[in-house]
């Protein structure tokens, strides 16, 4: 008989390989993957969690209704780091933890990043559609080698993607709390203020969580200061960017084009975005690698058992 009662709602769990869900089943874990074919995941939700032990969590919201209502709930386990869709300090008034699976999805978020940023580079999307409708288009694009790349957020992710433009030859700016010794020394990297970042960076990327500071953090002050020929990307969290703005400044010409894998609404079918053809639209898909998948199944299944065998994790959101 199992000892714990998991439910799954994250997507891509266990997509690449069974090592997470085999990790569960053999700690005494019933694992419970919810499905959107057998219904709306938020009503299936809603039924399991009442006495669930656990939850590896995708990107639904858990409102203080819904946590309170597992009356056995220990664990929220995100299988990622956002936790903005978590109302923390429910969690906490209930005795549930909060955990993440940080660095497990880095490097498919920096390759994605770097993905956008040469895309935009070199209209490769544009051209590609042109080929498709019979129509062929072949703009003028620009280079990335040896161009200043402006880091917004420089921690575990934003260092991967300073270390890839490295090989562009790239300057590295970055705009953090905290300043990596061995980063600067490795890449190069200089830190200045936010403004500085903004005016000197010919693309821009974004790797900052969304908090009540970062919410619309780029907007149409910051647009007015970047190049005319800047991309900025954002690989992040949606808000951070204030997307009304964004199109104008698009649509103006006041910066050449932006790349977002992540938007306020997902997925962004009604965005006015969609309409720009200097804007590429990806629908959350970092992580979206099967090396990300497996990396992090394991490491949000490991975050669960240690929440329910020891009452603590290294990963826990404080």
């Amino acid at each position: 008989m199992s000892t714990y009662k998991v439910i799954v709602t994250a997507r891509s769990f266990g997509k690449t390989d069974s090592k997470a869900a085999d990790l569960l089943k053999e700690n005494g874990c019933d694992v419970i993957k919810l499905d959107a074919a057998n219904g709306p995941l938020e009503e299936q939700l809603k039924k399991e969690i009442v006495d669930a032990d656990a939850v590896i969590a995708g990107l639904e919201d858990y409102t203080p209704e819904l946590i309170a209502s597992g009356k056995k709930l220990k664990v929220i386990s995100r299988y990622g780091v956002g936790y903005d869709k978590v109302d923390l300090a429910s969690a906490r008034e209930n005795g549930v933890q909060v955990t993440i699976t940080p660095g497990a999805n880095g490097d498919s978020v920096a390759d994605l990043a770097m993905a956008l940023m040469l895309d935009l580079a070199r209209n490769v999307t544009t051209m590609d559609n042109s080929i498709k409708a019979k129509a062929q288009k072949r703009p003028s694009g620009v280079e990335m080698w040896q161009k200043t790349l402006g880091i917004i957020g420089a921690g575990r992710i934003g260092q991967g993607v300073g270390r890839r433009c490295r090989g562009f030859d790239m300057k590295i700016l970055c705009y953090d709390m905290y300043q990596n010794e061995e980063f600067k020394k490795e890449c190069g990297a200089e830190y200045v203020d936010m403004d500085t970042l903004l005016r000197e960076s010919d693309f821009i990327t974004i790797h900052s969580p969304l908090t009540p500071e970062t919410e619309n953090m780029i907007s149409t002050a910051q647009f007015q200061m970047m190049k005319k020929d800047a991309i900025i990307v954002n690989t992040a969290r949606g808000g951070i960017v204030d997307e009304a703005a964004l199109y104008e400044a698009l649509k103006s010409g006041e910066i050449r084009g932006a790349g977002l894998d992540a938007t306020a609404e997902e997925p962004p079918y009604d965005s006015p975005l969609l309409e720009l053809d200097n804007c590429i639209l990806t629908p959350h898909a970092g992580a979206a690698t099967a090396e990300a998948s497996s990396k992090m199944s394991y490491m949000a299944a490991c975050n669960v058992l240690d929440v329910l065998t020891t009452g603590n994790c290294k990963f826990a959101v404080k």
